[in-house]
Parts: structure tokens; sequence; C-alpha cells
């Protein structure tokens, strides 16, 4: 019997699905499968000690860095889980686990602090910064659709690879289908090729969204505003995300910045102030409605006409999580049909209120 075979994420996942956490699917057996596979694989592979010395100088370098992988599919699938249970499963070191928007925000970060420090092209220093950091870097929610994200993945990943940098990524987006129809595609394209060769790409092709199976249809909707209501925002929040780690993040749009003050397990926790007290917009909205299965929305206050800026904004964002399919979990000040009470744009707000109706019940 392999030496490894009692370590990893697939002796974990087992133990779940006895402890009766989860049930067996055949699409997350084989993603444990082939994350205990590269498990093992790191448990057996030396680094390069890096020393520059003969002996070294005549060795190959990195000539047996084992593959990463690259799990894409539906959301809620369960790749968040089964990529954090193999990286909490390994003792490989050094290693990182990083939303992917997060580290795009530090990669852009360190570029602009070499570039104050030194001339020249800043990416190799970058590359062997974050190589230094992790030897096996775990990006979760892998996408690309800012073009500054997109012009430096190519050779960001090539200096990384050529560090000896094992990546694993989940994604909701085949490789093939990254940055679709974004500005100057073309040179994106080598990115990918490089991604397919020096990782495995697995589809998840479940059909069931296992975080969806913790909301019940009373979790989406809380009225009127109090203390109950945002306890119970509170605590929906904390069964979706299992106690996941808590992330501050960023989504970039049009070049600025959306802040997310709270995303775990593909959901973001927002204030109403801070989706529609500010000066957005349907792209805006629409970022955000790509970028998360779950959105909540707390205190959503009834409007009148002094507030008929705030509830437009307020129905374009519904729209755009409505079109996309996004579950909406909110704490409001009263029913659906009842948060608006000005005269002028009523019956666009009635859109939003039946799709809020619709929405809470879970069925969109």
């Amino acid at each position: 019997m392999d030496q490894f075979s009692n370590n990893g994420p697939l002796p974990r996942y087992r133990e779940m699905i006895l402890r009766g956490e989860l049930s067996i699917e055949p699409a997350q057996m084989l993603m444990a499968e082939n994350l205990q596979l590269l498990h093992d694989r790191l448990m057996r592979y030396k680094r390069p000690s890096g020393r520059d010395d003969f002996f070294n100088f005549l060795r190959p370098r990195r000539t047996n860095t084992p593959k990463g992988l690259y799990l894409y599919g539906g959301v809620g699938r369960g790749k968040t889980m089964l990529m954090d249970l193999f990286f909490e499963s390994t003792g490989f070191a050094p290693r990182k686990r990083v939303h992917f928007h997060v580290f795009m925000q530090q990669v852009h970060a360190a570029i602009a602090r070499w570039r104050r420090a030194v001339e020249g092209d800043p990416i190799p220093a970058v590359a062997s910064e974050i190589a230094r950091e992790a030897a096996l870097l775990c990006l979760d929610e892998f996408q690309v659709n800012d073009i500054a994200d997109a012009m430096i993945l190519g050779r960001l990943f090539s200096a990384l690879f050529g560090e000896g940098v094992v990546v694993v990524a989940t994604s909701n987006t085949a490789p093939d289908d990254l940055y679709e129809d974004g500005l100057n595609r073309g040179l994106f394209l080598p990115f990918i090729d490089l991604l397919k060769e020096k990782m495995e790409v697995l589809h998840f092709d479940g059909d069931r969204d296992y975080r969806l199976d913790r909301l019940r249809a009373d979790d989406y909707y809380h009225s009127p505003l109090g203390e109950k209501s945002a306890a119970a925002m509170e605590r929906v929040w904390a069964r979706l995300t299992s106690g996941q780690e808590i992330e501050e993040q960023s989504l970039h749009v049009k070049g600025r910045q959306i802040k997310v003050p709270r995303a775990a397990c593909g959901a973001a926790f927002f204030e109403f102030s801070q989706l529609c007290e500010q000066p957005l917009g349907a792209a805006d909205y629409l970022a955000i409605a790509e970028s998360y299965h779950v959105v909540f929305i707390a205190n959503v206050p009834v409007m009148d006409a002094a507030k008929r800026n705030e509830a437009r904004r307020f129905v374009t964002l519904i729209d755009a999580l409505y079109d996309k399919g996004v579950k909406l979990v909110v704490s409001a000040a009263a029913e659906p049909h009842d948060l608006y009470v000005a005269k002028r744009d009523a019956k666009a707000f009635e859109r939003a209120a039946s799709r809020l109706v619709e929405m809470r019940s879970g069925g969109k």
C-alpha cells in the first residue's frame, strides 16, 4: 500500500461521507482522486535546493516538477471545498491558498513596487518573489475579465512555472473560454496553451449545487429590519460559508474597483448603502453577478421619491442578479411590493419586486 494513502484529500473526503456531511457523488470522487494523486506526487517531489554550486549546475533543474490541476465546472459543485481539503492535508511547503482576484491585486501591487525600485521588466522578480512564498499555489475562482490581468498572465505564469511552482486552480470556465471576447484576446491565447501544458485540466460535470443545499425556503428574505433579521442574515451566512475564511475582495471594472466587504465560498455580503447609495451602474452589478453565486444585501430601506436614484440602482442590481441566476439573500424594511412608495418609476420597481418574490422562493 502506498505510504501516502492514509493522508491527503481523498481520505478526508471519505471521512466526511462516513460522517454524513456529504453524499457520494461520482464527479466529486473523481476530483478527490486526482487531487490525491497530486498530493502523493508532491510528497515524493524534492524541489531543487537552489544552491549555486557546481553539482547543481550539472543537474537538470525542475524537470520533474509535477503538473498542476485546473478544476472547472458549474457553480456550487464542491470545487473549492475539495481544493481546501487538498491544501489543508498536504505538508508540501511553502504553499499559499488565495482567491484569484486577491492574487492579481497582490501581483499588480508587487509590479508597481518593483517598477519604482528598478528599471526593466518586473515580471521575473515578481515571479521569483511569489515562488519563494508559494511553491504550491492554490487559486480559487480563476476568472479573467480584466485586460490588465490578461496582458500579464502569460509572462507571469511562464516565469512561475520556470521557477517550479505547482498551481492548482478552480474555475467556472474552461481554459479555452477564458477572457472570451476580451480586447486583444489573440495576445492572451498563448497563456491558454501554456496553462494546458503545465496543468491537467479536469471538467467537474456534476449537476448539483451543494452549497445551496444549505439554503432553506425561509433563508432568502428577512423583514422587517431589526435585531432578529440581522441575526438571521448572519446565521444564513455562517451556514452557507461553513466556517471558511472570510476575505475582503475587490472587483476591477473599467479601471475602477468595487469593494466586496465579505466574501467566501462564492458568496458576497453587502450593505444596501454600499451597492445602491454609491455611483454604481449596470457594468458594476454585472461584474458582481458574474463573480458570485450567492449575494447577501442587508438593510434595504423603504424608498420614496427622495431615494429615486437609489431605487433605480436597486432595480438594475436585481435585474443583473436575476438574469445571471444568482441566489439572493436580503434583509429589508418591508415586503418586496412595499419597498418603493413613490409614483414615478413605480412600474419599473414593480418588475424588481416581482423578481424579488420569485428569488425569495429559491426558484430562480
